[in-house]
């Protein structure tokens, strides 16, 4: 009995995002709500424009899930921190839509307001937050620890870091969704280990929408989860490392979505210093695309480094 409420809020939101996921693209697709491919993206994607997006509005049931099943403080915060991230990314989202191109919020403007809902989600945690404030890394026994302002600006950090970088990588089908799986299954297990149950249950409903997306989102693509999505699924990593004290640890385990960002950082400061590219094309997936990777192949190996990572990650979180 207490395998099966452990394991529920994963299969009750696979089934209801299975369950809800033709209907919400045949939606999307009566309202026009399709994916305009970047400019600049590989040649390849051009026949990725008119796939319905905002499929990441699947993931708010699975918030919803989380908190029915384990109503505490940490799932509240963490459901909030993703339902806030979701909303930006709609925004977003709907206005790439209505201009017809794939330019919506200004960077700036999407890093001000993902940093603003980590202030909210820093503020609701309350109590949630305070068994791990100052806390960086729980390994067992030990932590290391911070002073708590420093621990706040690292937690607000990590929050806009991780939700931008899961962005980039949503850049092929069942890309992120299938690279966030097991690192959101590592947190579960550390929230459990924590004594915050609503972290696990949140993280594991979210595993669990992110699974039954794929039924949606594998290659080719039905739908695109968009910034709605992407968006969302890092707030819920990031906020989870926060309250159960493993902010070192998320880039570990969130290992390909830190790869992703830092390329796309060099090769911006490596064209800029020496007007030469590090890489075919960046984040890191257009890469091996245009290396001769068929996007399948490029989806599998970086779900195998995901998986990897995240192995490492519990194995030195034990």
């Amino acid at each position: 009995m207490v395998v099966l409420q452990t394991v529920l809020p994963f299969f009750a939101a696979l089934v209801l995002t299975l369950a809800l996921g033709s209907p919400l693209v045949a939606l999307l697709r009566r309202h026009s709500a399709r994916q305009h491919v970047y400019e600049d993206a590989p040649k390849t994607h051009a026949v990725k424009t008119g796939t319905p997006t905002m499929g990441g509005l699947l993931f708010l049931p699975a918030f919803a899930v989380g908190v029915w099943c384990k109503p505490d403080g940490s799932a509240w915060a963490l459901a909030l921190l993703g339902s806030l991230c979701a909303m930006l990314g709609s925004s977003d989202d709907l206005i790439s839509i209505l201009r017809g191109r794939n330019r919506g919020l200004r960077a700036l403007q999407k890093l001000a307001l993902s940093a603003l809902a980590g202030i909210v989600f820093l503020g609701a945690s309350g109590s949630s937050a305070s068994a791990s404030g100052g806390t960086i890394l729980s390994l067992g026994a030990h932590a290391l620890h911070v002073p708590h302002a420093i621990w706040y600006a690292l937690a607000l950090l990590a929050i806009v870091a991780t939700t931008h970088a899961v962005n980039l990588t949503d850049g092929l089908d069942g890309l992120a969704a299938g690279a966030v799986l097991p690192p959101l299954l590592v947190l579960s297990w550390l929230g459990w280990r924590a004594a915050l149950p609503g972290v696990a249950s949140i993280d594991l409903a979210t595993a669990g929408a992110a699974l039954g997306f794929l039924a949606f989102n594998r290659h080719p693509a039905k739908v695109i989860m968009g910034d709605t999505g992407a968006l969302a699924l890092g707030g819920v990593l990031a906020g989870s490392a926060i309250l159960t004290g493993n902010l070192l640890l998320l880039p570990l385990i969130g290992g390909v979505f830190a790869a992703e960002t830092l390329s796309v950082i060099l090769q911006v400061a490596s064209f800029k210093t020496t007007g030469k590219r590090i890489f075919r094309m960046s984040p890191l997936h257009h890469h091996f695309e245009l290396g001769g990777w068929p996007e399948t192949k490029v989806t599998g190996r970086f779900w195998t480094a995901s998986a990897l990572l995240s192995l490492v990650g519990a194995a030195i979180a034990r």
